[in-house]
């Protein structure tokens, strides 16, 4: 596909045909990859029984695969899911002059991840809602299963990429808030960059923690960009070094800090899955170099333990 910027993604059209682009690939690989045993033959098709009516046989899909489904047009929900995206400044990492579809920043590939998870879920008819956060609880929809509910959320999706946020966050606050208005039992999603400097880690696990109540299941996607924030991959000039959040600057080489950095970034990435594991959160590192296959296998995976 032609290369498109993410000012044109941020028009519903473009992101729509996006998740439909990633999802598609997404299922085309499955039939070459070690996750060929799980579903990839969504709800609203079905394997044709000897002595049904032909009337709603997929004639088209007969064409294809040489086997014989028929359409489902029953309305069904099978899961409930909800995706939390964190929207504060440091998501708008890095700053892209000419952003395009392999060079995303942090919110950018959220945003596409996220509506790559719409399209699948509704192709298995599944209930899916959305909650945005940064300063503020910016946004909340609940688990809703029609496409005019699908599309509305495209449009938040849509407008997270356009406009960048200059917000501080306190994560914590925002995950208890969102986990009260997850009533019933829900596959939950949160992409996050896990930046929460000024409070206790035990306070933002606690808020993952009351996520998981009513026996939810949890799946944190820690969203960073591999090659600036874990690698520490700058040339060897003087640069400042300014946090998008506090404001806060330094001046340094990143040769004469990269070896203690690589270091420090390595326990803190150990200490969040070993924490995750505690509480039976599901923790899933997601460099944004990296694709969105690791977003939709870790969807696949944790639907089967839901249903």
């Amino acid at each position: 596909m032609n290369e498109i910027s993410v000012s044109q993604i941020s028009e519903l059209k473009y992101l729509d045909l996006l998740a439909k682009q990633v999802v598609e690939g997404f299922i085309t690989g499955m039939h070459k990859s070690p996750f060929h045993g799980f579903s990839v033959e969504f709800a609203e098709h079905k394997l044709y029984n000897k002595g049904e009516s032909t009337r709603h046989i997929d004639w088209k899909l007969f064409a294809k695969t040489g086997k014989l489904y028929t359409k489902r047009y029953e309305e069904e929900t099978n899961l409930r899911c909800h995706i939390i995206v964190d929207n504060s400044a440091s998501m708008h990492y890095p700053d892209i002059k000419n952003p395009n579809i392999k060079n995303l920043n942090k919110i950018s590939f959220s945003a596409i991840a996220a509506a790559a998870l719409t399209e699948i879920l509704k192709r298995q008819r599944d209930a899916v809602g959305l909650s945005v956060y940064s300063d503020k609880y910016d946004y909340y929809a609940p688990e809703k299963g029609s496409e005019r509910h699908r599309r509305m959320l495209l449009t938040e999706l849509s407008n997270m990429i356009s406009k960048k946020s200059t917000a501080k966050t306190d994560t914590y606050k925002f995950l208890h808030q969102i986990a009260e208005n997850i009533h019933r039992r829900s596959l939950i999603f949160l992409f996050t960059d896990m930046f929460q400097v000024d409070k206790d880690k035990e306070e933002l696990f606690e808020a993952l923690r009351h996520l998981k109540y009513n026996k939810h299941e949890l799946v944190l996607f820690h969203t960073y960009d591999g090659n600036l924030e874990y690698n520490f991959d700058f040339d060897n000039k003087p640069k400042k070094f300014v946090d998008v959040e506090t404001g806060e600057s330094i001046n340094l080489f990143a040769e004469n800090v990269k070896e203690s950095y690589k270091e420090l970034i390595d326990n803190y990435f150990q200490d969040l899955k070993m924490t995750c594991m505690k509480y039976k959160i599901d923790y899933i590192p997601v460099d944004i170099h990296q694709g969105f296959e690791q977003i939709l296998i870790s969807y696949l995976i944790s639907r089967k333990k839901m249903l």
